[in-house]
């Protein structure tokens, strides 16, 4: 197991149950606590575990809480990278999509390297910077500005008006939350704000969610579950939620969770 897969688990452990010992941590990994320790000495000082004697604690959340682009790449890592692929499966040569800020869009970012004629407009920093250093020369693409978030992607009414100038064929959006009732959501006020408004710019949203984000909540709903065009999630949602989202998104692409 690589030493980011280590810390993704360990970190949602300890999020998952608001404390972790160490030696809890090493036998469920079954690595030495040296080991344990050290990842969380590293979670530590990115601020995105709280080191106690003996073990970890979680970092406070509510729904306005929202975490540091790096503690969200580190988590459920391999499965945003099977839910990224197949996302990519539906950006088509030439075609001008928008991709939104977040750790799972990220990941798709980073399989759209090689697509030609790619026209993309962002307002992730990680996005841009990825592809400007690893896009192809053919590809265009555009940041917007603004107030600049936790997860290093600009909101507020500068972003939008960089998007209101656009018509793109798709935006894919990440989502701290997906509910029956309060929809897809973000802990942060102005980024939902955003997110809607770029809404209005695109033909398809399609929304790439994890299992996990099932049932939670954020603090400002951006889109209702039938919003979105497509959902792209993996199988560890419940067949109960299965339903819910059948029954409101015409197109859901399914992927397997990786071992």
């Amino acid at each position: 197991m690589l030493a980011a897969q280590r810390q993704g688990l360990i970190l949602k452990e300890v999020a998952g149950r608001g404390a972790a010992r160490i030696s809890e941590l090493a036998e469920e990994l079954n690595v030495s606590e040296m080991t344990v320790r050290r990842d969380i000495d590293l979670l530590a000082e990115q601020g995105l575990v709280d080191k106690v004697h003996g073990g970890a604690t979680a970092i406070g959340s509510s729904s306005v809480s929202e975490p540091p682009f790096t503690a969200k790449s580190l988590l459920e890592s391999a499965n945003k990278d099977a839910i990224a692929a197949q996302a990519a499966k539906l950006v088509q040569p030439g075609a001008a999509i928008a991709l939104m800020g977040g750790s799972t869009v990220y990941s798709l970012a980073r399989k759209l390297a090689d697509i030609p004629l790619l026209t993309v407009v962002t307002n992730s920093l990680p996005v841009s910077d990825f592809l400007h250093s690893e896009g192809r020369s053919d590809q265009t693409v555009i940041l917007t500005g603004g107030i600049r978030t936790p997860t290093d992607s600009f909101v507020g009414q500068v972003a939008v008006n960089a998007f209101a100038g656009f018509n793109l064929d798709l935006v894919f959006m990440g989502t701290h939350g997906m509910h029956p009732h309060a929809g897809f959501s973000s802990p942060n006020l102005i980024e939902a704000e955003t997110n809607r408004a770029v809404l209005a710019q695109a033909r398809k949203l399609v929304v790439l969610a994890d299992h996990t984000k099932w049932g939670e909540m954020g603090f400002s709903t951006f889109a209702r579950i039938e919003d979105a065009d497509i959902l792209v999630t993996d199988d560890g949602m419940p067949e109960d939620a299965m339903g819910i989202l059948r029954s409101r998104i015409s197109q859901i692409e399914l992927v397997k969770r990786p071992l």
